[in-house]
């Protein structure tokens, strides 16, 4: 049996600002997926594992000490999950996270967080990279609209759509929330 882990990347207060402010974003249910996925790997027991960014720049929503850098109330690590920081797009660089993963004997991550095109993305890019069976969660990751440097606009969905495709089958199986919990 494959041992498989959570990880849950950048839910924190930064985007819930962006949201209160009325930033376009995509997949307004990830909220309520990234709970069941939360409530589902603690009540069997499974690994969970946490990981959130911090700016360097004081002016950074992200930076630690910075209102953003906290943690959105329903994905707070418990005192059993690991919690990893980053400084970087990607979970696995600058941490200890593929280390304690091989120390685990962790084969298969299941993916969520924000933002679907960012971080989430980009660790999920990485971990494959390593050997890792990576699934990502389509419907427990969100995007928001983007201009492109040729001015075009993209909007959250379309930006969200692109990420799911351009990890699908080379670096992730892109899976939905119950089709997740239903393996």
């Amino acid at each position: 049996m494959t041992k498989t882990a959570l990880v849950v990347i950048d839910v924190q207060m930064a985007l819930a600002h962006d949201d209160a402010n009325g930033a376009e974003r995509s997949c307004p249910q990830a909220e309520q997926n990234i709970k069941a996925l939360l409530s589902t790997f603690r009540e069997r027991g499974d690994t969970v594992i946490h990981v959130h960014h911090h700016g360097r720049d004081p002016e950074d929503p992200f930076y630690e000490n910075a209102s953003g850098s906290a943690v959105q109330p329903y994905a707070k690590p418990t005192d059993k999950e690991t919690r990893y920081i980053k400084y970087v797009s990607s979970a696995f660089v600058g941490t200890g996270l593929e280390a304690d993963l091989r120390n685990q004997n962790i084969e298969r991550l299941v993916m969520c967080g924000a933002t679907a095109n960012h971080c989430v993305e980009s660790a999920t890019r990485a971990a494959a990279d390593l050997g890792f069976e990576t699934i990502y969660a389509s419907d427990a990751v969100w995007a928001y609209a983007v201009t492109g440097p040729d001015g075009v606009e993209h909007s959250a969905e379309q930006v969200h759509s692109t990420s799911l495709s351009t990890v699908q089958g080379e670096f992730a199986t892109v899976l939905k929330t119950e089709q997740i919990l239903a393996n």
